[in-house]
């Protein structure tokens, strides 16, 4: 049997699809418009990052426009209600609750390498501490339970006390799981039965190989197409313990092996994948949006090379501090650096950059969109900095918008 040939615009197409881009809009994005979204993203990574917005709120604006985020609270609160709890899924990410059992088998790892963490001794005691702390008070922060002791300063300058180290052990443990997080961003830890419902709790734990089925065959849905290391990553899992996943899902039909124009390694196509003639998307992407947060997907499926410049030294950065990209169409076309000035309620783009592909009516395209976000961010201005080629084109048609 030969293997199918796809077009790398017929692969944008099916990624974009099974992404959620072609989902109708609501009028007002509710909890089921929510529920649809994570089916498609899967995941929504967690970033500190406050520069425009939080990373994980990103990518349900991207897909579903503005929103409540109160949605995205509401989903991760309370018990029997609980939609998504955050856990090392891509890295810190809100993953579906259903997940939890598929990752067992990290907590058991996690918990074997206790060594990294604590002496024997010294770990014993404060781990036990801490729970009989939190099983009194309840969901509490590091912060409140710091036991005041001299702190270590490393991790990039952090802080990090004894208290918090043995926290996030036991939260990548499963001893403790993420209740919420206050209005500083700091995580509140509490015991899992007080967090998750227990019809999870009181699932089975996956093994290891039937965790990285299920997981492998929620990266290929999530996906649409990709090749096995975008979907060993989608869920951080080693290509090696991917692989076997990948073949047992393409012997029960589940995926299909598939060659995409212009890649050199070969591709699986999950069953269910839409190839719609067209995508009409016109959005931004948080840096740490599935679609371009593998940069060597992001490069093969959309011919765009993309690094975040963070880290990097203000005089080194090519784009500039928390840059974007701006997907139009199947695909992505320019980008921009982007902060939310929130005392003077503007939108600052910093700079603004056009992909040799970006079509005559990019500048326009992108004004609309940046009003629609600084709508959804309610801000009142947008103000364009004269940087990047896009930049001349851009203020234009911002000024154009607001006159």
């Amino acid at each position: 049997m030969s293997t199918q040939s796809l077009s790398l615009s017929q692969a944008r197409r099916i990624a974009l699809a099974a992404q959620g881009f072609l989902d109708p809009p609501h009028a007002v994005p509710t909890l089921r418009t929510f529920d649809r979204t994570l089916a498609r993203t899967g995941v929504l990574q967690v970033d500190s990052v406050n520069v425009l917005q939080r990373a994980h709120y990103m990518p349900l604006y991207s897909r579903m426009g503005a929103y409540d985020a109160e949605l995205l609270r509401r989903a991760g609160s309370g018990r029997s209600r609980r939609r998504v709890v955050e856990y090392w899924a891509h890295v810190q990410a809100y993953m579906p609750v259903e997940l939890w059992p598929a990752m067992r088998h990290r907590m058991d790892d996690y918990r074997g390498r206790r060594g990294k963490w604590f002496t024997v001794s010294e770990g014993d005691e404060l781990e036990t501490a801490l729970i009989a702390e939190i099983t009194d008070r309840g969901a509490s922060t590091a912060r409140e339970l710091d036991d005041g002791l001299p702190r270590a300063k490393e991790h990039w300058g952090w802080n990090w006390s004894r208290t918090r180290r043995m926290l996030d052990y036991l939260y990548m443990t499963g001893e403790l799981a993420i209740a919420g997080r206050n209005s500083q961003f700091e995580i509140r830890y509490d015991l899992p039965e007080r967090v998750l419902p227990a019809a999870v709790l009181d699932q089975p734990a996956l093994s290891k190989a039937d965790a990285h089925l299920e997981l492998v065959r929620r990266a290929a849905r999530s996906h649409g197409v990709g090749t096995v290391q975008d979907l060993a990553d989608y869920y951080r899992i080693r290509a090696g313990d991917a692989r076997p996943a990948v073949d047992a899902l393409v012997a029960s039909g589940e995926l299909e092996p598939v060659q995409v124009a212009g890649w050199q390694r070969p591709a699986y196509l999950h069953r269910e994948a839409r190839l719609p003639r067209r995508v009409r998307a016109r959005t931004l992407l948080s840096p740490f949006d599935p679609v371009v947060w593998e940069r060597a997907r992001a490069e093969a499926l959309f011919e765009f090379f993309y690094r975040i410049e963070i880290y990097t030294p203000p005089e080194r950065r090519v784009h500039g501090y928390y840059v974007l990209p701006f997907l139009l169409g199947e695909r992505i076309v320019g980008r921009v650096d982007l902060k939310a000035d929130r005392a003077t309620s503007r939108l600052l783009v910093q700079s603004a950059w056009s992909e040799p592909h970006a079509p005559a009516d990019t500048a326009a395209e992108l004004a609309a969109e940046l009003e629609r976000m600084a709508g959804w961010l309610g801000l009142a201005e947008i103000v364009v900095a004269p940087r990047g080629d896009l930049a001349p084109a851009l203020a234009v048609e911002v000024s154009s918008q607001a006159a």
